[in-house]
């Protein structure tokens, strides 16, 4: 069956496979193009949507593309760096300033089908340091923008022509954070560039068996299974494409894994009738040689990959007696977030992209049917699949696992003092306490990398801390890219970072913190309302007493792209401090109040 097709053009922002996969919600097919491509290459789509990029516009970066698609018939939407584009393109002005990120109110200033089943005020969601100032002849400005009540707005936050069908607006329809952004997305694929909703998730799924099965052929298949659902789904389309005779499963114990959690997931394999072929080992002591005296984020991770990658090759070796296929559960954010397109930043390196892993992937071996999918995509999979309701609604765990929610130090780390100036003077001015901490943490900001210090609140109830005073801070301050509110103790004493790396005795005492908050979040009901919430163990003593400082994450989202902080209910939130203060290893719980962006979801 043919599909009416719209183009995704990739400039390297986070988001392009989002708008992808928001477009095919509304049941129309959309495929990512490079900003290269040549003009044929486009004339086959009904419209074209230019996303979002790492690269500003008002420096000329990333101009390189193929201008000529501006000449075509077809309704084009610009998104972010893709409106500034459309703005420029038409005789407009972008500056850089104005930056907004997070949560933001949009204005809408006209009646126009690309926002119908809008209200005249929406919630969207902006992640930019460039703005559009000046719109050429023909364009209307059909909406602004503010970051919280009594802030100016922000002009040009969309625009459209009608006369050559080019439209813009600089907030991200794509995210789950601009409320309505699917009708966006949908009205544009539909309404103005006439696509018929023809596809669905069962036609994705059937060309992904066909296409696994064409490209293994006789060959057969290694996966390793963390028995999360990305890998669980993977491995149910190869068995399916190839038969469980060909599919081979390696668990891998690396230590790193959360309390009892390599039992449970052989149970759960067995279940789902994957055990024909299925192969453990424990190597949980090689893991931690390993990482013995690494104290570097990037580096930590490029050990556990490649360790994994060693024991992956010595146990197929044990199995297999010719040369095999290695499959992967890597979802589009896995490849997003490491620079896996061409004009994509790296924001984090993920264990299924270190260098062997690449020269596999190189040399045609590697098996991912999920690349193009993100975690609500796979989870939709799954549920075609048949796997049950406890696998789908399992909270995501990274590859790395633990080994990226303990973090290191050398021990002379010490937060910047003109950073830590700049940030209590800020929380001041909003009515709170704060301190930055020594340890940074990793962020994205504007689709670019950051790499900064995390700041502390405290002195006020964890319930009045309004979540626009948190990302107002956030913008206010630079070098900031995480905020968090100080649960115990009441106030801080003398902040003390330590020397510490990944050791056996600290993954231990931090499954404790972790198995505990797990056990909070389903005894009040709230573990299915969230998609996850990373418990950090951070080298930091306050005061006398205890040697690691634990963090809860509690976010939600629906694809891991962007997220929003979630807010612990009081009595969640006084058993945690409870339960957490009381473990003898334990100096202070903190739990995370930062959105994505600025703060990615992990803190490594």
């Amino acid at each position: 069956m043919t599909h009416d097709a719209i183009a995704v053009v990739d400039f390297g922002g986070q988001y392009a496979h989002l708008i992808a996969t928001k477009i095919r919600k509304a049941k129309v097919f959309a495929e990512i193009v490079d900003p290269e491509a040549p003009l044929e290459v486009f004339r086959k789509f009904k419209g074209i949507v230019l996303s979002g990029s790492p690269a500003l516009s008002s420096k000329g970066e990333a101009s390189d593309y193929n201008h000529e698609i501006f000449g075509l018939e077809v309704p084009i939407l610009g998104i972010c760096f893709g409106h500034q584009e459309i703005a420029k393109h038409y005789g407009g002005k972008v500056v850089h300033g104005g930056r907004e990120w997070g949560y933001a109110i949009f204005r809408r200033l006209v009646e126009h089908p690309l926002f119908d089943g809008w209200e005249a005020e929406e919630q969207v969601f902006m992640s930019h340091f460039d703005s559009v100032v000046e719109v050429g002849e023909g364009f209307v400005e059909a909406g602004r923008s503010r970051v919280g009540e009594g802030v100016d707005e922000q002009r040009f936050s969309a625009v459209i022509n009608d006369k050559v069908r080019r439209y813009g607006v600089q907030f991200h329809p794509e995210v789950d954070d601009t409320v309505k952004g699917d009708i966006l997305l949908a009205n544009f694929a539909i309404k103005i560039c006439g696509c018929k909703p023809t596809w669905t998730m069962e036609n994705f799924l059937e060309a992904k068996i066909q296409e696994t099965r064409e490209f293994v052929k006789d060959g057969s298949v290694f996966l390793l299974v963390s028995g999360g659902v990305d890998s669980t789904v993977t491995a149910l389309i190869v068995a399916r494409a190839l038969g469980g005779d060909k599919l081979h499963l390696l668990h891998i114990d690396n230590g790193l894994m959360r309390k009892d959690e390599s039992k449970a997931v052989l149970r759960q394999l067995e279940a789902l009738g994957l055990q024909k072929n299925l192969h453990f080992v424990d190597a949980g002591d090689e893991f931690l040689k390993r990482l013995e005296g690494v104290f570097d984020p990037e580096q930590k991770r490029r050990v556990i990959g490649d360790t994994f990658v060693e024991v992956f090759k010595r146990e197929a070796e044990r199995f297999l007696s010719q040369e095999c296929f290695l499959a992967q559960g890597t979802i589009y954010p896995d490849m997003i977030e490491t620079g896996g397109t061409k004009r994509a930043d790296t924001i984090k390196t993920h264990h299924n992209r270190v260098p062997l892993i690449r020269k596999m992937i190189e040399e045609g071996r590697v098996v991912e049917p999920l690349r193009e999918l993100y975690k609500s995509e796979v989870r939709e999979l799954g549920a075609l699949l048949g796997l049950p309701k406890e696998v789908l609604a399992r909270h995501p765990f990274p590859g790395p696992g633990l080994g990226v929610r303990c973090l290191c130090a050398r021990g002379d780390e010490r937060a910047d003092q003109e950073v830590a100036s700049r940030f209590l003077e800020v929380c001041k001015k909003y009515g709170w306490e704060g301190f930055v901490l020594p340890i940074k943490s990793v962020g994205v900001k504007a689709d670019l990398r950051s790499y900064e210090f995390a700041g502390v609140l405290w002195g006020g109830r964890y319930e009045e801390l309004d979540e626009g005073v948190v990302s107002a801070i956030l913008k206010e301050v630079e070098g900031i890219n995480r905020c968090a509110y100080l649960l115990y103790p009441e106030k801080p004493l003398e902040v003390v970072v330590r020397r510490a790396y990944v050791t056996k005795e600290r993954l231990d005492m931090l499954r404790e913190a972790d198995s505990i908050v797990d056990e909070v979040l389903r005894k009040h009901g709230i573990y299915d309302q969230i998609w996850q919430c990373p418990v950090v163990a951070l080298p930091i003593s306050f005061g006398s007493g205890g040697l690691e400082t634990i963090v809860t994450r509690p976010v939600q989202s629906s694809r891991g792209m962007t997220a929003r902080a979630y807010r612990f209910p009081e009595p969640v939130l006084h058993e945690l401090k409870s339960r957490l203060s009381s473990l003898p290893f334990i100096s202070a719980v903190l739990v995370d109040l930062t959105s994505k962006p600025p703060g990615t979801i992990e803190w490594e």
